[in-house]
Order: structure tokens, then sequence, then C-alpha cells
């Protein structure tokens, strides 16, 4: 089987998705919780293997993410296009 990574990464959201989940006051479960009434299968551990970079996400998971936290897709990725400047 293929591993699937990016620089060594298994998701590029990790770090960002916890600073904006702490943010906004949320524990893991709690996030986890938002997202299952979204109809998403994801539960507290799979999002602390998110954050701690060991699990991959889907795209409908990050646009779930951005919709619970309340902000755009360009600002949860915006490490990565910071990233990407800079390796220009």
């Amino acid at each position: 089987m293929k591993k699937i990574d990016y620089y060594g990464n298994k998701n590029i959201i990790g770090r960002r998705l916890e600073t904006l989940r702490k943010e906004k006051g949320l524990s893991q479960e709690q996030l986890a919780a938002k997202m299952q009434t979204m109809n998403v299968n994801i539960d507290q551990q799979m999002i602390s293997r998110i954050e701690r970079n060991l699990r991959i996400v889907t795209d409908y998971e990050l646009a779930c993410f951005c919709r619970v936290l309340g902000v755009t897709e360009k600002s949860m990725l915006e490490e990565f296009y910071k990233n990407l400047e800079q390796n220009d």
C-alpha cells in the first residue's frame, strides 16, 4: 500500500486545527460531537490523531471543520500557503 503524505506529514491542518479549536474553547470531544451533527463519523481520538499529524484529513472533513470553527478554508490552510510562498 502506498503511503500518503506531504513532506512527511499526514495532513497540513493539524496545528492550525488545534489552535482554532482552543481559541473557540472547545475540547476535542466537543469538536467531535459538533462534527458528528454534520454526519461526519469522527471521534475524539481521531481529532487527537489529526492534531498530532498522525491521520489524513478528507476534503469533506476539512470543509466541516471550517464550518464548525467559523473559518474559511483559506484561513485553515494559512500555514501551508505561507510555507509555499517561502519556498518559491
